[in-house]
């Protein structure tokens, strides 16, 4: 059997980096698109609801799923053809946008950055390597593979025991059971105020947002649930995070399939998805609750498509109130659920669903339904 096309498994720094790439937006549409494809992927989706969310071909899907996993992020930048024949194979650039974005006192050298003239030193002495390259070469080498002189940032390392054992169930869910399979997580929080967002203008004329000075009316939190196998997307604004909120979102999760049989939900760490009074819920109504790895929400599915509510319905807004803001929210799910699976599909997944009522003498509308034909 053909295995599906899926990224490889992400370090914690690449799921760290398309998190933020996604969640931010301020990157070009070219990158953007990547990290969300690349994101999507990791999470579990499939080909098509990839191809769906970020509306591109599947064989495009495909393609930057594959270069990724022979190149890594690099793929998140085009290698534009044309010009003269390559002085370098790419094998070889990639050796030294590698080299460069390594430090130097892990390949014995006495310092602890590049310069240009040390680099290209370095890559002269290294035996059964010619790299016919000057400083400006190496200049424009590096800055096609995104390597860039920049200051060091701190990072987070996961201090989970568990995190490849986390890792493992999550992946066995997303492939093996995804018709069972749901995510769920926070998104917020969503203040009253202007968000600068983009859009189509007449050059020089962007639209504008009026200023604010004084914000009264607080935040709300937007629980979000996610159907691995049907594609939906729903949830409920709340004015905080709490357990109560996280029990009513399990809850909605459990009653999307009303059959009893065990349910697989993702979600991350935060302690009011793991009070004991939810886990011992779970564990009667049949939900396993996957946790992601510590510093690793990246894994759980439902992020990548927080990315699209942000863009569509916060940025480029100016909502008075929560109340029209909710409205907005909501708005935008009804048509991205109306609009991101196939009509035959869906048809199909209604009529398995009526069988199964009818089968079941469950009722609908204050009547049972008709027998299955």
């Amino acid at each position: 059997m053909t295995q599906p096309v899926r990224v490889r498994r992400l370090t914690e720094l690449e799921g760290q980096k398309l998190q933020r790439i996604v969640r931010r937006g301020t990157t070009s549409a070219v990158r953007y698109r990547r990290a969300m494809i690349l994101l999507a992927s990791a999470g579990g989706n499939t080909v098509p609801v990839i191809a769906r969310l970020v509306q591109a071909d599947e064989d495009t899907v495909r393609d930057v799923i594959h270069r990724f996993n022979e190149i890594g992020l690099a793929c998140l930048d085009p290698q534009w053809a044309g010009g003269r024949p390559r002085l370098l194979s790419l094998e070889q650039e990639v050796i030294v946008a590698a080299t460069a974005s390594t430090r130097p006192t892990k390949l014995g050298q006495p310092f602890t950055r590049w310069s240009i003239r040390k680099l290209l030193q370095y890559l002269h002495r290294l035996p059964g390597g010619a790299f016919p390259l000057g400083r400006e070469a190496l200049r424009a080498l590096l800055a096609r593979h995104g390597v860039t002189f920049q200051r060091t940032k701190t990072w987070k390392e996961s201090p989970d025991p568990d995190f490849d054992a986390k890792l493992d169930a999550i992946e066995y869910a997303l492939a093996q059971r995804p018709e069972r399979t749901f995510a769920f997580d926070e998104f917020g929080p969503l203040g009253i105020r202007p968000t600068a967002g983009s859009g189509w203008a007449p050059r020089g004329e962007p639209d504008r947002l009026p200023a604010t000075y004084r914000r009264t009316q607080g935040v709300t939190y937007f629980h979000g649930c996610y159907s691995v196998g049907d594609d939906l997307l729903w949830g409920v604004n709340h004015r905080r995070k709490g357990i109560a909120n996280t029990w009513a979102a399990l809850k909605s999760i459990r009653a999307a399939r009303p059959d009893g049989a065990p349910i697989y939900v993702i979600l991350d760490n935060l302690s009011a998805h793991k009070n004991r009074r939810i886990r011992v819920w779970a564990a009667k109504n049949k939900v396993r609750l996957l946790f992601t790895p510590t510093y690793a929400s990246w894994a759980n599915p439902i992020e990548a498509h927080f990315g699209p509510l942000r863009q569509f319905t916060l940025a480029n807004s100016c909502h008075p109130n929560h109340t029209v803001q909710t409205r907005a929210l909501h708005a935008y799910l009804r048509w991205r659920n109306a609009h991101a699976r196939h009509p035959d599909v869906l048809a199909a997944q209604r009529r398995e669903r009526a069988r199964v009522r009818s089968e079941k003498g469950i009722r609908w509308g204050g009547r049972p339904l008709e027998p299955a034909a």
